[in-house]
């Protein structure tokens, strides 16, 4: 399986990266081809220089983002909840039928109180039903991945002992992601329901950061026990 992540050069893109090139081929996509090209050379080579390198059975190569999404069969859109129109004014002609379309995105900014959820306090739509307004052609969108600690996930020694919610309409590509998710070790997927809920699993990631910031905790997560 092809997984392509637009804005793929950043953090969560080399922790998915690390963790599914074991079993697939990772497309890391920048708006600079040579950015990405580089940046997967820079992957390829930390893997090789650890005993990890022995059970990698796919690959890890960068391209432009239009590249990356032609190709994908999984198409993860690590981008600022801003470009989400523009980035999909881009792909949404080009990508695959079959395509999934991810959304890790959280709309969310900062103010003297901590962080918050744009979408309550300007009254705008959360990332995971843009995207999906954004992309007609595509019922197979999915929001995914949000409250994941990015230090965690780079760090593939490590399990990470936690949740992600997903909310889909689409039953089919939900158990198709469950598949991947369950290639982490230690990630669980819990299902909340349709896109139209997307907001109760992006807004868990200022909550996150603002308990992070009061109370001292090193890259926290969420489980539901």
């Amino acid at each position: 399986m092809k997984i392509g992540i637009i804005g793929g050069t950043g953090g969560m893109g080399e922790g998915f990266a690390l963790r599914w090139c074991v079993n697939h081929d990772i497309l890391l996509g920048s708006r600079d081809r040579q950015k990405a090209q580089l940046v997967a050379e820079n992957h390829i080579n930390n893997i090789n220089n650890n005993s990890f390198s022995k059970k990698i059975t796919g690959s890890i190569k960068g391209d432009d983002n239009l590249s990356v999404a032609k190709e994908s069969d999984i198409l993860i859109l690590s981008i600022p909840y801003e470009n989400i129109e523009s980035t999909c004014k881009d792909i949404g002609n080009i990508i695959k039928d079959s395509c999934i379309v991810v959304s890790p995105i959280v709309p969310m900014s900062r103010n003297q109180d901590g962080f918050y959820y744009i979408p309550f306090v300007d009254g705008k739509k959360s990332a995971g039903v843009l995207v999906a307004e954004n992309l007609p052609n595509c019922n197979k969108v999915i929001s995914a991945f949000h409250t994941i600690s990015e230090v965690k996930l780079k760090n593939i020694k490590d399990s990470l002992n936690a949740d992600t919610f997903i909310c889909t309409d689409n039953k089919e590509s939900l158990q198709i992601l469950n598949n991947l998710i369950a290639e982490i070790e230690g990630l669980r997927s819990v299902y909340l329901g349709p896109l139209s809920l997307s907001y109760q699993a992006e807004v868990m990631t200022p909550m996150i950061l603002n308990a992070s910031k009061q109370n001292k905790l090193k890259h926290p997560g969420i489980k539901l026990v």
